[in-house]
């Protein structure tokens, strides 16, 4: 058994001596909602569950983390296990790939049905291979409670990703220009974004009746994501986040061209362009 696996075995309880007694006790405070799409990531999701409960404890925040594991054929679902008895932790699992868009839709419409005070609560979206940095989370925190509806990560110092992921994000700006961003925000790729629930269940409440709230995927989700919720937000900010892929045990399975071929359907996306969601009725 690898080192991270023994991490999340038996004496993790014993580790997080406070339990899950520890979490959420005050309803009355802001929860953050920890949102991970997850897709075989046996290497990563553990550490990445015990680092960003240990941010949340330091902060002394009530927090609830949410994660689909989409189908994942490695050992995901062994390592997850452990955290669900001892952590704040909810795990649905899709028994057929469903891709990212569809598992990151799950985990709002779920978050949007379980905050009681959704004008405070928040959905901070990650990465489960790490590239996110939980390091990260305070500083977008600190402008989620200064009043912005969005904060939103900006990916800066790329060097170390994969060769595909640096080509097909000098060309992604120049895809993605017809799409309208909202002020302040330059990048639409990143993932890492912390919404305030409110705008989430507002885009939600638009949609006609089974409608879907995401039609595409992998970066384009982000993309379209973004644009949904523009009408919604009162204030938005930006942060920019370091991308470390060194973290990241797995080979990408980023593939360029599928990539920027959804990223143009999204921006063209006639649906997206006169208020997201809300074209959804009409």
């Amino acid at each position: 058994m690898d080192p991270i696996r023994r991490r999340a075995g038996v004496n993790l309880r014993k580790r997080l001596a406070d339990g899950r007694e520890g979490y959420g006790k005050e309803w009355g405070r802001v929860v953050i909602y920890v949102a991970l799409p997850v897709h075989n990531e046996q290497h990563t999701v553990g550490v990445l569950l015990w680092r960003i409960r240990q941010v949340f404890t330091d902060l002394n925040r009530d927090f609830r983390i949410l994660v689909v594991d989409d189908a994942s054929t490695d050992d995901t679902a062994e390592v997850l296990e452990p955290y669900r008895r001892v952590l704040p932790l909810t795990v649905f699992r899709n028994e057929h790939t469903e891709g990212y868009a569809a598992s990151l839709e799950r985990l709002i419409r779920e978050a949007v049905r379980l905050s009681r005070y959704p004008k405070r609560d928040g959905l901070l979206v990650m990465q489960a291979d790490f590239t996110d940095g939980p390091e990260w989370i305070p500083d977008i925190l600190k402008r989620f409670q200064g009043g912005a509806d969005l904060v939103a990560g900006s990916a800066v110092d790329i060097r170390e990703a994969p060769r595909s992921v640096r080509l097909a994000r000098a060309g992604a700006g120049l895809l993605a220009r017809p799409a309208s961003l909202p002020d302040g925000i330059d990048d639409p790729l990143c993932s890492f974004r912390l919404y305030r629930l409110v705008v989430l269940k507002r885009a939600v409440r638009e949609l006609a009746d089974d409608s879907r709230l995401l039609h595409h995927d992998g970066w384009a989700a982000n993309l379209e994501l973004l644009r949904v919720v523009s009408p919604y937000l009162r204030r938005q900010d930006q942060v920019e986040i370091p991308m470390d892929y060194s973290r990241r045990y797995r080979r990408t399975r980023f593939r360029t061209l599928p990539a920027l071929w959804s990223l143009v359907r999204a921006a063209r996306d006639r649906r997206l362009k006169n208020g997201g969601a809300r074209l959804a009725k009409g």
